[in-house]
């Protein structure tokens, strides 16, 4: 009996090893430097790439998955469809030149938006919400509106996923209502097959794509973080996810 359980953990392991072996392909054949953590819910089954523990990164728009939650407990937004006026100030991306909802305002990654609020809540509010998340390295910096993007704050892979552990089992110290409400915004692909909570982040050379998703009633919480040479690398955040599940014969070719 104890020869068979040493046999099922020796299986499981080379099943693994095999596996990154395919993820490690999988980049280098598209010439990324990156890293990926996949991990199950149960937390029984996970696999990386090119995981450094002592590696973290500035957050960029991965950070409206918590700043969404700060806007919303602070009441300075009731709800995902109230409306957001716009500044009339024209930016580069188009997307953003029109007035948001705060669902519109995470999907196209509206910055302008996130800033306006970023002004309310404070560097002290930040600091104490921060804190309460286990976020990071808790760290803001000079410029309120701008720490996500180029501040002092910095997620690894691993701090994503914690975090994100925490949003799907609503464990956070924040009203549920305004959970769900994240959660309601956050879905960004929903089939017969596959359900995915997610959001992508960009700043300078680093681009990330975080989430989890949901197939055959099982969840799997996800962080990729790639370095961005040029912007066609930027379509390959999530690509390279997806691919990433359909090699681990998560999801379906």
């Amino acid at each position: 009996m104890q020869y068979l359980g040493f046999l099922f953990v020796w299986m499981l392991s080379a099943n693994v090893y095999a596996s990154e072996n395919q993820l490690e392909n999988l980049y280098q054949t598209n010439n990324v430097e990156g890293s990926i953590l996949i991990e199950s819910a149960d937390g029984k089954l996970k696999y990386q790439y090119n995981l450094n523990n002592e590696a973290s990164y500035i957050p960029a728009s991965t950070f409206k998955i918590p700043n969404t939650l700060i806007i919303l407990e602070e009441g300075l937004i009731k709800d995902a469809s109230e409306v957001i006026a716009w500044d009339g100030v024209e930016r580069d991306y188009e997307p953003w030149n029109a007035d948001q909802t705060l669902k519109t305002a995470f999907q196209v990654s509206c910055v302008w938006c996130y800033q306006r609020y970023a002004k309310m809540v404070g560097d002290q509010k930040y600091h104490q919400y921060l804190r309460d998340f286990d976020y990071g390295n808790q760290l803001t910096g000079s410029e309120i509106t701008r720490f996500w993007l180029d501040g002092d704050l910095r997620v690894s892979l691993e701090d994503q996923i914690r975090f994100l552990r925490k949003v799907y089992a609503e464990t956070l110290p924040i009203q549920q209502q305004h959970i769900k409400t994240l959660k309601q915004i956050m879905l960004s692909d929903s089939n017969s097959a596959v359900k995915i909570w997610s959001k992508t982040g960009w700043s300078g050379k680093d681009g990330w794509y975080v989430g989890y998703l949901v197939v055959n009633n099982q969840t799997w919480f996800f962080a990729n973080h790639i370095e961005i040479k040029q912007s066609s690398d930027l379509a390959l955040r999530k690509s390279l996810t997806l691919e990433a599940f359909r090699l681990l014969d998560i999801v379906e070719h």
